[in-house]
This record gives C-alpha cells, structure tokens and sequence, in this order.
C-alpha cells in the first residue's frame, strides 16, 4: 500500500469514529435546540420531543428532570431536546408556543402532539407511546 491508500482508509475510519461518537453522545441526552437548527433536527430525528421553556418558568424547572428521565428511558427511540423560548422568541412565535411549559411532539417533521403545562412522568410517557408506537 502506498500512503496515499493508507491516509484514505485513516480518514474513513476517523469518521466513522467521529459519527459512532457524535451518536454515542446524543443517545439518551436531552440536546439543545434553537430557530436556526430545528429544521435540521427535524430531518435527522424522526421522532423528536421538544420542551419549550425558559429560566424564569417556575413549572418548567419541575418538567425539566422529566424530561431528562423520559430521554433515558427512550433512548435510541424519541430524541429529546429542549429550546429556551426567551432565546428562540421567533421560532416559539413559529409554533404558537404562547404559554410554557409547552412539549411538543414532531413525528417525521411534523407537529403531531403537545402537552402544555407542567404534567406528570406517567402523562408525558404515555403521550410519547401514543405519538411514536
């Protein structure tokens, strides 16, 4: 082999390492979103839960953890992120987010479902096995 097939294969197995990882990390983790990445994650993620809130959300401290929990519980099925309304005030806008905690539910990019309130565990669960069987 020359070192022109040697830096070849080096790079291919480098990104597949670096794919293996970025998907490693993102299993079970709650990612962040904003306007100008949801409609990629929209396509990368086909079943896709986002909580809407904001730092001064008394309830949406109490979703928070919720959803940090259904994120591992589903991990490998449902992504999970969560978007700061006051940081993204045009894309809440975008999806009539008018009061939060708001989660919304995106099947194959579409806007399927959503939950607005500060719900419990089992209701926000049973919405995700509903939307995405």
């Amino acid at each position: 082999m020359d070192d022109n097939e040697l830096e070849a294969i080096r790079e291919k197995r480098m990104a597949a390492l670096k794919e293996k990882m970025e998907h490693q990390s993102v299993a079970g983790a709650v990612i962040q979103i904003d306007q100008l990445h949801l409609n990629d994650l929209l396509r990368k993620h086909p079943a896709l839960v986002v909580d809407f809130w904001a730092e001064w959300c008394g309830p949406c401290r109490r979703v928070g953890p919720v959803i940090e929990e259904l994120a591992q519980e589903f991990a490998g099925k449902v992504t999970f992120g969560k978007c700061n309304t006051d940081e993204n005030q045009q894309l809440a806008m975008q999806l009539d987010i008018s009061a939060i905690p708001n989660i919304v539910f995106f099947s194959h990019g579409k806007m399927v479902d959503r939950v607005i309130g500060a719900y419990p565990k089992e209701t926000i669960r049973e919405k995700i096995i509903r939307n995405f069987p």
